[in-house]
């Protein structure tokens, strides 16, 4: 019998194949869910599935469990999303989701049942040698390493990553060619907790003025929480040429716009550091920065100051997003990242 690992199973095709790699490798395979939605409502949403997650260990014949953890998702991911819309912020929820949440109770369940190892299905890799560090997917279109910038050593140092090495066409066709019903299934949405949007879930937010670059009024908004930066459809302003949110001042309750080029950053500055092997490269130092999930990472230089980096790109880049992360790799890997603060 080899060695044990949980395997965090959320019903859908990656995760169901990483159970399978892992059983095939010689693990003996343990699956849990954790559920964190309303254990009276329906077992499924956007992002996972009970029923799905505990068919897919059946057809894998591995045992699986639910752990019940929808009071630690709220007061850990919901609420503190929700405070950063109404302070003008756009967040990235799965970053800290995945280091509080998702890894933070995988470990513990593991803890519980003596198990040494954890896995997930995200299209990420691990290279253990002095340090364990963080390395994109194979897959550059399903690459899932940003969400994970703030694990830890001792988050990553038990993590196993099986499908990290496989492109997405390639764990669908493992799927597939055993059969598996998750191969059948829709693929999770992100944020899952707001399938209907940010906005209904803050129906209190205030409506203000919209100025442009000048601090002309050129018109009202609905309420913070329903824009962000670069966002050009939905300000219900009429102007002889596109006008986008260039920022959002959450002490006037205002959204402010101007033309797309305005749009262009030079840097930024980032908060709550976290550094994959426990320290920055050094003072200052190049890296590609990635400012958004499907953002396209730019060569820049960074400048640690106290608490906070200050990055410059080596060339414009568009919508820099206050409550972004903004990640920094070298080549492939992940050396850590940090929360946007302001544009620069």
């Amino acid at each position: 019998m080899g060695e044990k690992v949980l395997v965090g199973m959320s019903g859908g095709v990656d995760s169901t194949v990483a159970a399978y790699l892992l059983k095939e490798t010689g693990y003996t395979v343990h699956g849990l869910t954790l559920w964190l939605w309303d254990p009276k409502g329906p077992y499924e949403n956007p992002c996972c599935s009970i029923d799905a997650a505990s068919l897919a260990a059946r057809e894998l014949g591995i045992p699986h469990e639910v752990v019940q953890a929808q009071e630690d998702f709220r007061k850990i991911v919901v609420e503190p999303t929700l405070s950063a819309y109404r302070r003008g912020l756009t967040p990235n929820p799965c970053t800290f989701c995945n280091r509080e949440v998702r890894f933070a109770l995988l470990l513990r369940e593991a803890e519980r049942r003596g198990i040494p190892w954890v896995a997930t299905g995200h299209h990420a890799r691990v290279m253990r040698h002095e340090k364990t560090r963080l390395l994109r997917g194979c897959d550059p279109e399903k690459d899932q390493s940003y969400f994970l910038f703030a694990l830890t050593q001792e988050e990553l140092s038990r993590a196993l990553f099986p499908v990290g090495n496989y492109t997405k066409a390639e764990v669908k066709k493992i799927a597939e060619k055993l059969g598996l019903t998750a191969a059948r299934l829709r693929e999770s949405q992100d944020l899952c907790f707001a399938p209907e949007g940010i906005p209904a879930l803050i129906p209190e937010a205030e409506p203000g003025p919209i100025y442009d670059l000048e601090g002309r009024l050129l018109g009202r908004h609905k309420g913070l929480p329903h824009y962000t930066v670069g966002q050009r459809h939905g300000l219900g302003l009429s102007s002889p040429r596109p006008l986008y949110v260039i920022a959002i001042d959450p002490e006037r309750n205002a959204v402010i716009v101007g033309p797309e080029e305005a749009l262009h950053s030079h840097g930024l500055v980032a908060r709550d550091l976290h550094w994959i092997c426990g320290e920055p490269p050094g003072k200052r130092f190049r890296v590609e920065v990635q400012v958004r999930y499907r953002a396209t990472p730019v060569p820049a230089e960074v400048e640690i100051q106290g608490t906070e980096a200050r990055v410059s790109f080596t060339r414009p880049v568009r919508a820099v997003t206050p409550g972004q992360a903004a990640v920094f790799y070298h080549g492939a890997e992940v050396l850590g990242g940090g929360i946007i603060a302001r544009a620069l």
